[in-house]
């Protein structure tokens, strides 16, 4: 069967090395990839967006499957417009899709069934957020209602900072915000926890933990991610527990009073506060960076798990995982998350990957032999091991070989597990 990966991320690159080792493909092609997916499969300069050239593109290479990788395609309703025409896809509907792509319609959920979330306001219009404002202590959070690449959430230290960022979200910032959601601040540890979804049951897909801030100790702004590790120490069985009675079944109960359903990778960010979990937010795809940690200790078929949720039986898979930890770092375009430069050459041909220490591309070109890039988060180094310690160590000794001069890194990723021992 040929298959086709939307996406063009580290998530991506991930995927697709973990979809190759699988048998029963025949060709992956990546809508539109990067350098790394290149060496694995056939990139396509396609506009995935645009629903009718996509449709278009996978007729014409015979492809019978497509798996999304990024958000915008789910929210935009992808899944519903391949389904219309007959092609297997693995991802949330656009109604599902919401959970992630409106903050304001995960909130209401979390009112209506009772899932433990930091208390909220959504409002439409500055005279709203200026009556709600009073009713929070300070820290507090705003937040972009739609999609937002990351950036969309603040955490306010000052009501005057609070009353600057929701002005520019109510004159469109983001284009998919029209409301902004204020929301107390939670203090404690976040983790993820991740599932694969189909109509009748779920499995658990892994946990990890993710550093957002873009300088060491978690200062700076949010970025897409700069690091991360699994499976994440704080997640136990006692944990995992209430996240599943407390949050995940009551979430998916709520798409099926409305008649809806999910399918696919659910990703449950959590605020764990004393040992219990809390609902930060839902991504409705496998996160970046933590799909990069998850993917090499998965030692199932990911074909078949995929597979296996379109025919409403994953249930009946028992999934397998290496023993070993991962870890990743991220290797930046010099200026990120605010403004920084393309188009610069990094050189890592020379650069072989061991079996427990490798390239995950993300922000990534291939022009005439040469790798370009093209993004904020441009390479993904990872390595596997018994130590969180050892793996940074191998990691930072793999960023310095390489010495990209436009790039920078945070050389305390994992500092929460690290400095416990």
């Amino acid at each position: 069967m040929n298959i086709a990966l939307i996406g063009s991320g580290g998530r991506e690159d991930a995927l697709c090395r973990k979809l190759k080792e699988s048998k029963n493909i025949n060709q992956i092609f990546c809508i539109p990839g990067n350098a790394g997916t290149a060496q694995v499969a056939t990139n396509l300069e396609v506009n995935f967006l645009d629903f009718k050239k996509l449709l278009k593109t996978l007729k014409a290479h015979k492809i019978k499957m497509v798996i999304v990788g990024p958000e915008e395609p789910l929210v935009k309703g992808v899944v519903n417009f391949l389904e219309k025409n007959r092609v297997k896809v693995f991802g949330p509907n656009k109604y599902a899709s919401q959970l992630e792509g409106s903050k304001a319609f995960m909130k209401s959920i979390c009112k209506k069934y009772n899932i433990p979330t930091a208390y909220f306001k959504v409002c439409h219009n500055q005279k709203e957020f200026k009556k709600s404002i009073n009713k929070f202590n300070l820290p507090i959070v705003v937040k972009a209602d739609g999609l937002a690449a990351g950036k969309g959430v603040v955490i306010c230290k000052t009501k005057k900072q609070a009353f600057e960022i929701s002005k520019k979200i109510f004159k469109g910032k983001f284009k998919s915000s029209k409301k902004v959601v204020l929301e107390e601040f939670l203090k404690g540890e976040e983790a993820s926890y991740f599932l694969i979804v189909d109509k009748k049951s779920f499995v658990n897909f892994g946990t990890a933990q993710d550093h957002k801030k873009v300088f060491e100790r978690e200062k700076g702004p949010n970025t897409g991610g700069m690091g991360a590790y699994s499976p994440a120490p704080i997640i136990d069985k006692n944990l995992e527990k209430k996240i599943i009675s407390r949050i995940v079944k009551p979430t998916l109960q709520a798409l099926k009073d409305k008649k809806q359903f999910y399918r696919g990778f659910l990703y449950v960010g959590l605020m764990i506060k004393n040992k219990d979990p809390y609902l930060i937010e839902y991504n409705v795809r496998m996160g970046d960076p933590e799909c990069q940690v998850i993917m090499p200790r998965l030692k199932t078929d990911l074909f078949k798990i995929i597979n296996y949720s379109l025919k409403n039986q994953i249930k009946k898979l028992n999934l397998k995982w290496e023993k070993k930890k991962c870890m990743t770092i991220v290797l930046c375009s010099k200026g990120y998350p605010g403004n920084y430069k393309k188009g610069k050459i990094i050189r890592i041909k020379k650069i072989k990957s061991k079996k427990n220490l490798f390239i995950f591309h993300a922000g990534t070109k291939l022009n005439n032999g040469n790798i370009y890039s093209t993004g904020g988060r441009v390479l993904n180094i990872v390595s596997k091991g018994q130590s969180y310690v050892e793996i940074r160590k191998k990691i930072i000794k793999l960023i310095k070989k390489i010495n990209w001069r436009n790039g920078f890194f945070r050389k305390d990723i994992g500092w929460r597990v690290i400095d416990k021992l």
